[in-house]
């Protein structure tokens, strides 16, 4: 008889954890507990980016998916301002973007998602100045082009831009050459980047500010289509006068092209999710960082290797 009390009291105790579990269980799916369901190579998630980097951010996707069969990145393509707007969504997941967070943003997402967000710098782009074809003026100092931008007369070209508000290209006027002071009315929103090289493509008297990428990847058909319609100028070298400079990774690098920008993730996720596994493969200097490179862009992490010389005579 005391055996088997023994055995109905272990027998109870067994259903009564097994009734914990279930309530554990059934409680995480009605939200009192995190469930994931993606992990660093599966699942699928949504991610905002700044549309002056679709062409290099599409890349990076491709790549990353055709890698990763199981996983799927679904990107919405915006203005700057926009994709730190979507921050507040809880269904984006990471935005790409030219600036990291400031410290009000970092306090306030903490607050309303218990953990603070990651950011960092994924690469380095440069603003590269596009002129028609036809044009033989491809050479110009910051003056002319914050002359351009002021509406100063004297300077005949238009100035296009991707939108007059909210965009990052705009926010880079705005603040490093324009400093406070207003947009001329020579300045034209175009609806994209793309719409920036189909205006300057087809009047000489426009000049387009667009991101380096949209034009640098010289095995990308689409963007040598692009080139046959446009050309890059040069811009005076930043530090040494006389000198025009493009902008391609070593100008970059050595601080002599003067307009140039960083790209950053931020990233909403406090466990290893996918997009962790983005994120990680875009700093990887033999994954998404190579992408960077080919796509006229510095890298943000390279890897740089320092072997003993000896000379001699």
């Amino acid at each position: 008889m005391k055996r088997n009390r023994i055995i109905n009291r272990i027998y109870k105790i067994g259903l009564a954890i097994a009734a914990l579990g279930v309530f554990w269980i059934v409680g995480c799916q009605n939200g009192t507990g995190p469930i994931y369901q993606d992990t660093l190579k599966t699942g699928t998630i949504h991610i905002s980016v700044d549309e002056s980097f679709k062409p290099v951010i599409d890349s990076q996707i491709k790549v990353f998916e055709s890698q990763n069969a199981n996983a799927k990145i679904i990107v919405h393509y915006k203005p700057e301002a926009e994709c730190l707007r979507d921050l507040n969504q809880d269904s984006i997941r990471m935005v790409i973007v030219t600036r990291g967070l400031q410290d009000e943003e970092a306090k306030t997402l903490a607050t309303k998602l218990s953990f603070t967000p990651v950011f960092g710098i994924l690469a380095y782009d440069a603003i590269a100045v596009i002129v028609n074809n036809q044009v033989r003026d491809t050479l110009f100092t910051m003056q002319d082009i914050r002359g351009m931008v002021k509406g100063i007369s004297g300077f005949k070209y238009k100035v296009l831009l991707d939108g007059t508000t909210a965009t990052s290209t705009v926010r880079f006027v705005v603040d490093s050459l324009l400093k406070g002071q207003p947009m001329g009315k020579n300045v034209v929103a175009a609806a994209s980047s793309e719409g920036v090289i189909d205006y300057v493509s087809k009047n000489t008297d426009a000049v387009g500010l667009i991101g380096v990428s949209w034009i640098g990847d010289k095995d990308d058909s689409t963007q040598q289509s692009f080139l046959q319609k446009i050309k890059m100028a040069k811009v005076e070298c930043k530090g040494c006068e006389g000198i025009y400079v493009a902008p391609v990774q070593y100008n970059i690098a050595a601080h002599r092209y003067p307009m140039v920008r960083p790209l950053y993730y931020i990233l909403k996720e406090n466990y290893e999710g996918l997009g962790s596994g983005f994120k990680n493969f875009l700093v990887n200097v033999d994954k998404g960082q190579k992408i960077f490179y080919r796509a006229y862009l510095l890298p943000g992490r390279s890897s740089f290797e320092v072997r003993p010389m000896q000379i001699t005579e």
